[in-house]
């Protein structure tokens, strides 16, 4: 698939969430469509469950409750949310049909120990999953900082030049950030009188 990344309304849907351990079983997720331009296009929302299994399901679902065409990429904020809520990236990569970037900003030795660990009753599925999404490649990126991606859809030149483009300063992605963001807001809006440690 080519991908016009040059054009001004070239736009990418971006999820991020945030949850409060121990006090919700459930995370907000919020996605953020943004233009290449720096216009906001669009919001959509969902809430997974912390420690559940279903993240795979809530993104494809946000997809496509926006119903539109004229989205160009997905963007994730890392495919393990929500407290070890694996996201099968492939599938979401196949049911909405768009090429995927899942951006991760830390070095890790991998997760299998807290799937087995935490989860001992359903840690063979959730490593099947995590294993299926593939070794991350690093990227470096115009700011000087390195993010770890997995990518679908798209040739590594491609993805570099996408996260580039959306980029504006730091390691984290314009459209990420702004879904990070809004999550957290919304989050803190439901604690506001709770103590809590926002994730």
């Amino acid at each position: 698939m080519r991908l016009h990344i040059h054009k001004r309304a070239f736009r990418a849907l971006g999820v991020s969430e945030s949850f409060v351990k121990g006090l919700s079983d459930k995370s907000i997720l919020a996605g953020v469509v943004l233009r290449c331009d720096g216009i906001i296009d669009g919001f959509t929302f969902s809430r997974a469950t912390v420690g559940g299994m279903d993240a795979t399901e809530k993104i494809i679902g946000m997809y496509k409750a926006l119903k539109r065409d004229d989205i160009n990429i997905l963007m994730l904020n890392g495919c393990v949310i929500s407290w070890y809520n694996v996201i099968d990236l492939q599938r979401v990569y196949e049911e909405t049909a768009k090429p995927l970037i899942c951006v991760t900003y830390e070095e890790s030795e991998g997760l299998d120990k807290y799937f087995l660990e935490l989860f001992p009753e359903d840690s063979e599925k959730r490593i099947e999953i995590y294993h299926k999404n593939g070794p991350r490649t690093t990227v470096k990126l115009h700011t000087g900082h390195e993010v770890y991606i997995r990518f679908y859809g798209m040739s590594l030149e491609d993805a570099k030049g996408i996260l580039n483009k959306f980029t504006i300063h730091g390691a984290v992605p314009e459209p990420l950030r702004i879904a990070r963001l809004l999550a957290r807001g919304i989050m803190k809006t439901l604690y506001v009188d709770q103590p809590t440690t926002l994730c």
